[in-house]
């Protein structure tokens, strides 16, 4: 079996793979104080509750924003798998030809959530990950990977309204009645949740005039839902789009010397 590990800023998800069949999925937090024994306990929690034991799982890819927790799952790899992972960054293999200035600036989510989105539905795409941060990324029809853009996502953006503005509560992220809000709750709800739809619909029509009105929009990330439910920007609904990629490369990968 395989397993995908996703290292985000807010959670860590992984995923297990049977060939290209899909298994269980978990979420964990993510703690920079915790240690590769912790976390490894929690690993071996989730198998254990899904009927998994760890000799089974041979291989395993990890795609992380939070260098001090790389190195971490790197030893939970080792430690509770006996498996080498291949940490995915913009010099392993990955289906698409990175285009961009700098890669080695870009993200291992933004990459693998490119090459997941053109191996999958093809190009050009406009690929939307709704996590901590809102990321929009280009791929072109022959899978070159273009560039894209970066703005703060909707939790930051609520979280920053409560600390800095004493009268504004904390709201649940929904569609209010109206885009006019009645009440400081509703208003909240429109600004944050149609906010980032007009922003969505925005940038899309941007990427669009660019890469061409055939272009394939995927959204994926915790948020993906949300927005999808209150618009028509969005063609693919992919909410393991990074697991999916993780797999994707580690095929593309396969007997490399890790």
């Amino acid at each position: 079996m395989f397993l995908a590990i996703d290292i985000g800023n807010t959670n860590i998800t992984l995923g297990l793979y049977e060939g290209d069949t899909a298994g269980p999925r978990w979420r964990l937090a993510t703690d920079h104080e915790r240690t590769a024994d912790e976390y490894g306990a929690s690993l071996r929690e989730v198998l254990c509750r899904a009927g998994i034991e760890t000799g089974n799982v041979r291989s395993v890819a990890i795609a992380s924003v939070v260098p001090p927790l790389t190195g971490v799952f790197e030893d939970v790899s080792w430690k509770c798998l006996r498996s080498r992972p291949l940490i995915v960054d913009s010099s392993v293999k990955t289906g698409i030809r990175i285009l961009c200035d700098a890669p080695e600036q870009i993200g291992a989510d933004r990459i693998v959530d490119v090459a997941a989105g053109f191996a999958l539905y093809g190009g050009p795409a406009c690929v939307i990950d709704l996590g901590t941060a809102t990321t929009f990324d280009a791929v072109s029809a022959d899978g070159d990977y273009l560039g894209g853009a970066i703005t703060p996502g909707i939790g930051i953006a609520a979280e920053a309204l409560s600390r800095r503005a004493a009268r504004l509560p904390r709201v649940e992220l929904r569609p209010p009645p109206s885009a006019i809000g009645r009440n400081a709750t509703q208003s909240l709800q429109s600004g944050l949740l149609l906010g980032y739809v007009g922003l969505v619909e925005g940038m899309v029509a941007r990427f669009r005039a660019e890469l061409g009105p055939d272009t394939r929009v995927i959204a994926t990330g915790g948020l993906a839902g949300v927005i999808a439910r209150e618009t028509d920007s969005i063609s693919v609904l992919a909410p393991w789009l990074t697991l999916d990629g993780l797999r994707i490369i580690y095929e593309l990968n396969r007997g490399r010397d890790q």
